[in-house]
């Protein structure tokens, strides 16, 4: 087999690759809405059945999220494959509805909620799975293929992580892709080999209520000790270690004219190395305990309380994603482009299981804007895209850096 067989037909069959994932593109599958993604995934599902998959649905531990689908298509030697991907986006639907956030071609680019995180990703998936199935039938139905979609990945895939290790680990699994969108620039392909883990914190001030006005001094103003703990928390971040510490929320008091008893924050931590995520959130969750501000009258001290309410480790370098990077850049000199490692700072689901399953992210097309779905007459701001002359070389480049991962590609091909 030729890779330039597989070009042709990635090509040839590139307009209805793109109808599908216009349909896709065309459900709401916010996170929260149940129903729109059960839907996606229904016809996620109807696609692949033609392929020769069987399709589950699991239920997410969480009943207001939709169903984490699994869709297998059993092979003759035992060994497997893992695809990721996932249905949810980020936009509520009246949200798409005012900012006319929907499909729209402009040139190279397609316009459209998810259309590059991550249903172009669920794409590239299909198109491999239809290539081999047509070009390399042997290859196709000698390896077990497993493609896992996360039904909550955008809010929380602690779940789904355990249940792609359930599926998928052991020596009869040669990797786990998934397909998060990937920067390429025509020559340079950027795959991810790590990403930052992240700690959530909810931050807790209790103060003293006092009148304003007449009895300020024996308040304990728990705002303005917010206030001191947030700076703390703030010096936490360290670039060079790749430590970033973000509080995103703060509330506090109730009316002006009392002393505010109480104030809240909540807060992410990201950071690539063990060691680095370790020593931060011990040193956020060292704050807590009594405050440095106290009443006037020095009878109250405000108390700081900080909590981890979610912790998703580091996906650093490792053995196994390097092997599979090795590959993909091998499979990349053969068609005359490169591939280069890039270290991202947002989560995937690789996170949660790169340690069981040798994995490699950022197996998508390439777009840009990703979570954004406001745009301006300037220009200053505009909505997510993907790029359509991604899709034939990425899809090139994962179906011969798979064939030779399972020792079907041929040399003199």
């Amino acid at each position: 087999m030729k890779t330039e067989q597989f070009r042709e037909y990635f090509e040839e069959n590139l307009p209805a690759y793109l109808a599908l994932q216009r349909r896709m593109v065309g459900i709401n599958s916010f996170t929260v809405n149940r129903a729109g993604v059960n839907k996606l995934g229904e016809v996620t599902a109807v696609a692949f059945e033609e392929l020769g998959f069987e399709a589950e649905y699991i239920q997410s531990d969480k009943p207001h999220y939709g169903k984490h689908v699994v869709l297998t298509r059993y092979g003759k030697s035992g060994r497997q494959i893992g695809l990721v991907s996932h249905l949810d986006t980020v936009f509520p639907p009246d949200e798409e509805r005012r900012n006319k956030f929907a499909w729209r071609e402009e040139g190279e680019r397609i316009y459209g909620p998810g259309t590059v995180d991550i249903k172009g990703g669920t794409v590239i998936i299909y198109m491999m799975m239809a290539a081999l199935q047509t070009i390399a039938p042997e290859a196709y139905e000698d390896i077990t293929w497993v493609v896992l979609l996360d039904a909550s990945e955008e809010a929380d895939a602690e779940d789904f992580g355990a249940l792609c290790i359930e599926r998928l680990e052991g020596p009869q699994t040669l990797a786990c892709l998934i397909f998060e969108g990937g920067y390429f620039d025509g020559e340079e392909f950027w795959l991810v080999t790590a990403r930052k883990g992240m700690a959530m914190c909810d931050v807790q001030v209790e103060g003293k209520a006092a009148h304003a006005g007449s009895a300020h001094p024996r308040g304990a103003n728990a705002i303005v000790q917010m206030g001191q703990t947030i700076q703390q928390l703030a010096s936490v971040t360290n670039y060079d270690r790749g430590v970033t510490v973000n509080v995103g929320m703060v509330n506090g008091g109730t009316v002006t004219n009392r002393v505010p008893h109480q104030a809240r924050a909540a807060l992410e931590m990201r950071a690539f190395d063990k060691e680095a995520y370790d020593e931060a959130v011990a040193a956020m969750l060292a704050l807590s305990g009594e405050g440095s501000v106290q009443s006037a009258d020095g009878n109250f001290a405000c108390t700081v309380s900080v909590d981890v309410v979610r912790r998703t480790a580091p996906w650093p370098r490792n053995d196994g994603t390097e092997k599979l990077l090795t590959v993909w850049q091998e499979a990349a000199d053969s068609l005359g482009y490169r591939v280069v490692r890039e270290e991202r700072g947002g989560l995937s689901d690789g996170n949660h299981f790169w340690q069981r399953i040798p994995s490699l992210d950022g197996l998508g097309p390439s777009g840009g804007n990703a979570h954004c779905s406001e745009r301006s007459e300037d220009g200053s701001k505009d909505q997510e895209f993907v790029l359509v002359s991604s899709f034939v070389p990425k899809a090139t480049l994962n179906t011969m850096a798979v064939l030779r991962l399972i020792g079907a590609f041929d040399e003199s091909s």
